[in-house]
């Protein structure tokens, strides 16, 4: 069913404009949470590349934790990871030994548990958990409001001239008209960036 944006004409308006986002197909979030560390700050052309590497060290290219946690640092780095994503892989593996973070384990949490859970991991920050519950956990009402791409397209839609806290107390007032539709808002907003017709 269609969602309608009455108190939000600008909201509508993209709605009326784009075609509906499909849903993200599921993800292990273990596995998520692995490519998103390999493709931080690299053009998606060099993450792509870089993640192969990393998934073909492993056999069926599934990083086991254990697997990961035995492999060699340099092993990881001659696949053009830094020394500092090696690190930072590592950590993801050692707390998944300890706590799980598969989708049974993570669906019987709420957004912000979720998100206080996983950024225990050294090198795993909210955005990034954000993305795995917008993503492949397809959590409905997600707001990333340190996402550069719906920043800006909120400040260029809706006019606003604010900058500071004044700007993050705008942003959060604009998206309180989205709620329980926050991530769907969002995927509407990068869709109009990317200028999907």
């Amino acid at each position: 069913m269609a969602v309608l944006w009455s108190n939000d004409p600008i909201m509508q308006g993209l709605a009326d404009r784009l075609p509906p986002p499909p849903p993200s197909p599921q993800r292990d979030p273990y596995v998520y949470l692995m490519g998103a560390i390999v493709s931080q700050q690299l053009s998606t052309r060099v993450a792509s590349v870089i993640y192969e590497r990393f998934l073909n060290l492993f056999p069926d290219r599934y990083p086991a934790a254990q697997s990961v946690l035995d492999m060699p640092a340099e092993t990881l780095r001659a696949a053009g990871l830094s020394g500092q994503k090696t690190a930072y892989l590592k950590n993801i593996a050692a707390f998944h030994l300890a706590t799980p973070m598969d989708a049974a384990h993570l669906d019987a949490l709420s957004d912000e548990e979720v998100i206080r859970h996983l950024t225990q991991i050294k090198g795993v920050g909210r955005w990034t958990v954000e993305m795995l519950l917008m993503f492949p956990m397809n959590r409905p009402d997600v707001f990333p409001i340190d996402d550069l791409g719906i920043r800006q397209s909120i400040i260029t839609l809706y006019g606003l001239t604010e900058t500071g806290k004044a700007l993050k107390a705008r942003l959060i007032e604009v998206a309180e008209h989205w709620r329980p539709h926050r991530t769907l808002a969002c995927k509407y907003l990068w869709r109009a960036r990317d200028g999907v017709k």
